[in-house]
C-alpha cells in the first residue's frame, strides 16, 4: 500500500513538473529566475517587461546613463503573458518605477479587438497596482512593424485607448515612440528595422531612447 502511494505521488509530481515545464514561456521565466539568483537584483531599478522589441534591447543600460535598468522582456509575449506570471515579473524587484512594451503581439497574434487589448492591459495594470500602489508605470506605444502593416489600424485604436486610459491613473505615461520613427513624409523608416521589418536595429533603438528619457525616473 505505502509502495502505491508513493508512486502514485510521484507520478502526479511529475505531472505538475510537465505541466507546468509546458506553458508558454515558463522556461522563460525560469531564466530570469536564474539570473536574479547569480547575478542579485539591483535596489530599485528601473523594471522593463514586455516583448521582444525589449527582448532584443539587451544593451538598453548603455543608452540610458545613470539609470539603472533591469530587462525581463521575452520574445512573443502578450499581455495574457504578463498577466499569467505577474508574481515572478513583479514582486522581486521592488522598482522604482515599471515600463511596459507589449501589445503588438496580442494584436498579431490573437486577433483581438482594441477594447479586448485594453481590458487586458487594465488587468495587468491592477495587478501592478495591488503590489505597488505608488510605483510610476510608463507604457511604450506600440510601433509600426512594416510586417505587420495590416494591423496598423488596430494597434493606433489599441495605442488610443491605452493612451486615454493612463491619463485617469495616478503617476502614469504614456510614451508615444511612432512619430520618430517615420521620416520626413510621415512614413514608417524600413531602414531602422532588421530583415525581418520586426526587431529593430540599433539605430531604432537609439530613437527611442530619445524618446523614452524624459520619462524614466
Amino acid at each position: 500500500m505505502l509502495c502505491k502511494k508513493l508512486f502514485f505521488l510521484a507520478s502526479l509530481m511529475c505531472a505538475v513538473i510537465f505541466y507546468a515545464q509546458e506553458k508558454p514561456f515558463w522556461k522563460e521565466i525560469q531564466e530570469f529566475k536564474k539570473l536574479d539568483a547569480t547575478e542579485g537584483i539591483p535596489k530599485k531599478p528601473i523594471l522593463f517587461l514586455g516583448s521582444s522589441s525589449f527582448t532584443y534591447w539587451t544593451d538598453v543600460n548603455d543608452y540610458f546613463p545613470g539609470k539603472t535598468i533591469v530587462n525581463r522582456g521575452f520574445g512573443g509575449s502578450r499581455l495574457l503573458d504578463l498577466i499569467v506570471y505577474a508574481d515572478d515579473l513583479l514582486k522581486p524587484y521592488h522598482p522604482r518605477q515599471i515600463v511596459i512594451y507589449c501589445g503588438e503581439n496580442d494584436i498579431s497574434t490573437d486577433n483581438p479587438s482594441p477594447e479586448e487589448v485594453l481590458e487586458r492591459f487594465k488587468t495587468f495594470f491592477a495587478k501592478i497596482r495591488a503590489l505597488y500602489p505608488k510605483v510610476p508605470v510608463a507604457y511604450v506605444s506600440a510601433k509600426y512593424s512594416p510586417s505587420r502593416e495590416q494591423y496598423w489600424p488596430r494597434m493606433k485604436a489599441m495605442n488610443d485607448l491605452i493612451a486615454n486610459y493612463l491619463k485617469t491613473q495616478k503617476r502614469t505615461a504614456f510614451i508615444d515612440i511612432t512619430k520618430v520613427m517615420n521620416d520626413a513624409h510621415g512614413n514608417v523608416r524600413k531602414d531602422i528595422f532588421k530583415e525581418d521589418m520586426l526587431h529593430m536595429k540599433p539605430e531604432g533603438y537609439r530613437l527611442w531612447a530619445e524618446v523614452m528619457a524624459p520619462y524614466l525616473q
